[in-house]
């Protein structure tokens, strides 16, 4: 984190881009780089948290070994989204911005992938699926699930 913040900090505003390069390296920003990063960007530790904790792109805990993203735009609400978000939480039995207790899936909400012609859709380990359904979803789990 030492070498992440020395690389950029130099820069006009780096916090947001310092944070994203941890995030980056290591699948999340530790609580423990907040001190260290306000301390070397000359910030205040809540503004660093503050950062951290408003933008829902950035997380606090390490990551599942798949990460699936629901798009929760309109155009995917229009057509059943809303209904495969709900299927989502169920089956994996937790909510947006939460892992599994098994480590193996984080559930993260997206507000666009740019598939609106293939509404509803998801995004699973960065693959995009379009027209997705509950029971396709399922599937896609499952399938990932096989590649670990």
């Amino acid at each position: 984190m030492r070498r992440i913040v020395a690389d950029l900090k130099g820069r006009p505003g780096p916090l947001i881009e310092v944070l994203h390069a941890i995030q980056a390296e290591l699948g999340y920003v530790p609580p423990a780089a907040v001190p260290l990063v306000a301390s070397e960007l000359n910030l205040s530790r809540a503004e660093v948290h503050g950062v951290v904790s408003f933008y829902h792109y950035f997380r606090s805990a390490p990551p599942g070994t798949h990460t699936v993203s629901v798009c929760r735009a309109e155009s995917c609400q229009a057509v059943g989204g809303e209904a495969l978000a709900a299927h989502a939480r169920q089956r994996l039995g937790v909510d947006f911005h939460q892992t599994t207790p098994d480590g193996r899936f984080s559930l993260e909400p997206v507000y666009c992938l740019g598939n609106c012609a293939c509404s509803p859709a998801v995004m699973i380990d960065g693959r995009l699926h379009g027209r997705v359904t509950p029971e396709r979803l399922d599937a896609l789990l499952s399938e990932a699930d096989r590649k670990r």
